[in-house]
């Protein structure tokens, strides 16, 4: 049977490949084999990925285990925790693409006949899943896995809590020493943070698409089985690889309805959104915004993990996971159970025998949080292409609101007045020009958001942007506004004082101003020029679309 790897492998015309793949201390019985490209974005400065050598070294010896010959091979990672709030948060999103890149880059420049993918942050799952998408040879994703809660004021807390721990601090609600306790006992080890935010959301909808194998978005970092999980993944690729079932078999529009379908259930991160959305781009796969409200609609809410509520992610893998909650969502039929995914069997064999095992983590489907799914995406003169907000992280009172605009070009501008206690009751902040464009890089705006909410303002303000949200954000967070400010979009014309009404069980914003003064407005707009001119992000700003269409390069 001919294979990728013989290109490299096979031939007197490939003895300078050869005596190359030899330097490297490869033997003929390995060359022999099928070489499999293990993807390890292992970095010393993510928490997420400090443990990513071990799950390599385990998926290596998986797939040794099934008759492969495994090659690591490096790809890059942004913690978005810590390029939170200055520039290196630009860096975040537009890496998603180099990641994309580099993984297509090393597959067919050695061509690998399959790939074992290994991230476990915010835009390397995504990444590494479009790369598969892009190449379409055998691959499989395993995480690293879901850091513990940490312990602060007597509580199980996550990442968010630290960002709103600042917000109090600012408005003296806590001092230097509660501070420190928090930041000292947040974070208490490896893994992806611990609620459910874009990392550990994308971790899991791997699973739902089907492109991982269960237990890959919930098994501890820290557990043994998290290692069990990357030797069966290394497994599994040579399965792949024998049946010949590749990324765009599993990465059907029904896969992506799925997908869509556990993360109305789980309420998971608005930037998932954009990632299936770029995702469903490399796929080939038609996707819009108008198709996550359809499934809103009839797809109940069943977690609440933090930020939106008190539980964490080790707490939902003790309950059965993302299995459990498919299992649940199978009562009504709401997932398509026919489909193939990476363990060789279709959705319907993989939940066979699944049971919830903790209906506090995962309600059932007869008492959810809420009738409708946990994103809801808004229309309106401000959004004509949409834009998304974590509706279960909203408090019930925020669901409809009408407030003054205050009115901000950068983030920065924002924070600034946040913490100097310029945002009143019922203000809604608007954060613009910082879009995939405008940013450029469409930061996420964690601090804003919980800044408002430590300073316990979350239940009486709204934000907007063009820009987005860290899956950490709570309160009335709208993001992903479309066009953004830079394109000449509508939340540019916005003025200071007018008045913003959201509706969001209606999926509407608007700006309550009349049509002949938006024209009047336009007339006279000039967009802000970029304040980047150079670079990598200079050329990302000249190339990437909007978020309604997932931010991916053009």
């Amino acid at each position: 049977m001919s294979k990728r790897s013989d290109n490299i492998t096979a031939g007197a015309e490939r003895m300078p490949n050869r005596s190359l793949l030899r330097a490297c201390g490869l033997t003929e019985e390995e060359m022999n084999k099928p070489i499999i490209g293990v993807v390890s974005a292992y970095s010393e400065i993510i928490p997420g990925h400090i443990n990513l050598d071990k799950i390599a070294d385990a998926a290596k010896a998986g797939v040794r285990i099934a008759g492969g010959t495994p090659v690591l091979v490096p790809a890059i990672g942004v913690c978005d925790g810590i390029a939170m709030g200055h520039i290196g948060m630009k860096y975040s999103l537009p890496s998603r693409e180099l990641i994309a890149d580099s993984v297509e880059t090393l597959a067919q420049a050695h061509q690998f006949d399959a790939l074992v993918l290994i991230p476990n942050c915010d835009k390397i799952v995504p990444g590494m899943l479009m790369a598969a998408a892009r190449l379409n040879i055998p691959s499989i994703i395993v995480s690293g896995g879901p850091m513990l809660a940490g312990h602060y004021n007597g509580e199980e807390i996550s990442l968010s809590k630290t960002f709103e721990t600042v917000g109090a601090y600012k408005a003296g609600l806590i001092d230097d020493e509660k501070l420190m306790e928090c930041e000292c006992g947040s974070c208490p080890g490896c893994g992806s943070c611990s609620g459910m935010y874009t990392a550990n959301s994308m971790n899991c909808l791997s699973e739902a698409i089907g492109m991982a194998l269960p237990g890959n978005g919930t098994i501890p970092a820290v557990h043994a089985a998290r290692i069990h999980l990357a030797k069966h993944a290394g497994m599994q690729v040579m399965e792949l690889l024998r049946r010949d079932i590749k990324p765009r078999d599993i990465l059907t529009p029904a896969a992506f309805r799925n997908a869509l379908t556990c993360e109305m259930a789980i309420g998971c991160s608005t930037n998932s959104v954009l990632h299936l959305l770029a995702l469903a781009n490399e796929a080939g796969v038609p996707l819009d915004l108008a198709t996550l409200n359809e499934l809103s609609a009839k797809v109940p809410n069943i977690c609440h993990l933090a930020p939106a509520g008190p539980h964490h992610i080790e707490e939902l893998y003790m309950a059965g996971g993302v299995p459990a909650i498919m299992k649940e969502l199978t009562k009504r039929g709401l997932l398509d159970l026919s489909l193939i995914t990476a363990t060789g069997r279709t959705v319907g064999e993989n939940l066979e025998g699944v049971v919830n095992k903790n209906p506090e983590v995962v309600r059932p489907l007869e008492s959810p949080y809420s009738e409708t799914g946990g994103i809801a995406v808004l229309w309106g003169n401000i959004a004509k292409n949409g834009c998304v907000v974590k509706r279960s992280a909203v408090a019930p009172e925020m669901m409809v609101h009408e407030g003054p605009a205050r009115v901000f070009d950068s983030e920065d501008d924002a924070i600034q007045a946040i913490y100097a206690g310029k945002i009143q009751k019922g203000d809604v902040v608007v954060i613009r020009y910082e879009g995939p464009k405008g940013g450029p890089g469409m930061r996420e705006m964690l601090n804003p958001t919980s800044a408002l909410a430590g300073m316990q303002l979350d239940r009486d303000c709204a934000l907007i942007t063009d820009g987005r949200f860290s899956g950490a954000s709570r309160g009335a967070s709208i993001g992903h506004v479309s066009p953004e400010a830079a394109a000449g979009g509508e939340i540019a014309l916005i003025q200071e004082g007018d008045t913003i009404a959201i509706d969001i069980p209606n999926s509407k914003v608007n700006v309550k101003v009349s049509d002949e003064e938006l024209e009047a407005r336009r007339a006279k707009f000039v967009p802000r020029e970029p304040n980047i001119k150079s670079g990598w992000l200079y050329r990302y700003s000249r190339m990437v679309s909007s978020a309604d269409q997932g931010a991916v390069l053009r």
